[in-house]
C-alpha cells in the first residue's frame, strides 16, 4: 500500500516513515501543501497523511484541493498534526478527511493499524471490496 505523508518537519516524516515502511507500505513524502498536491496525481497513492501547519498552505487547504479534484477525490485523508484545536479539526472533517490524528497520541507503530482501519472505513464507503 502507497501512502503520501505531506509534512514539513523531517524529523516527523523520517519517524513515521521508517515505522510504517517496517510494516511494508510504501512511502512517498512531500515538505509542502503544493508538492503534495502534485504528488497526490502523479503518485497516486492509497491514502494521504496530511499535516495541518505547512509552509505554504494550509493542511485544510490542501484537503480541499484534494477532494475537490476528481483526480484524487476518492483517496482516503487523514490530518496528523498536532494542531487539535476543535474548529480545525471539525473544518477538516466536514471537508472530507477520514480521521485526525495527533502526533503526540499516537505511537508510530500504532499509525499501521490506523491507516488500515481508514482505509477499510474509505472501502466500504466507496463499495470496494478489495483488503489490505
Amino acid at each position: 500500500m502507497k501512502i503520501l505523508m505531506i509534512d514539513d518537519d523531517q524529523a516527523v516524516l523520517t519517524l513515521f516513515s521508517t515505522a510504517l515502511k517496517k510494516h511494508g507500505y510504501d512511502i512517498v513524502t512531500a515538505p509542502d501543501g503544493k508538492s503534495g498536491i502534485e504528488k497526490a496525481k502523479t503518485e497516486k497513492p492509497d491514502m494521504i497523511l496530511l499535516d495541518q501547519v505547512l509552509p505554504d498552505i494550509q493542511g485544510n487547504e490542501v484537503l480541499t484541493t484534494l477532494k475537490q479534484d476528481d483526480a484524487t477525490k476518492s483517496i482516503p485523508v487523514a490530518m496528523l498534526s498536532n494542531f487539535g484545536q476543535t474548529e480545525l479539526v471539525q473544518k477538516a472533517i466536514n471537508s472530507g478527511a477520514t480521521d485526525y490524528i495527533l502526533k503526540y497520541q499516537i505511537e508510530p507503530d500504532e499509525l499501521d493499524t490506523k491507516i488500515r482501519d481508514i482505509v477499510r472505513i474509505a472501502q466500504s464507503q466507496a463499495g470496494s471490496e478489495q483488503p489490505f
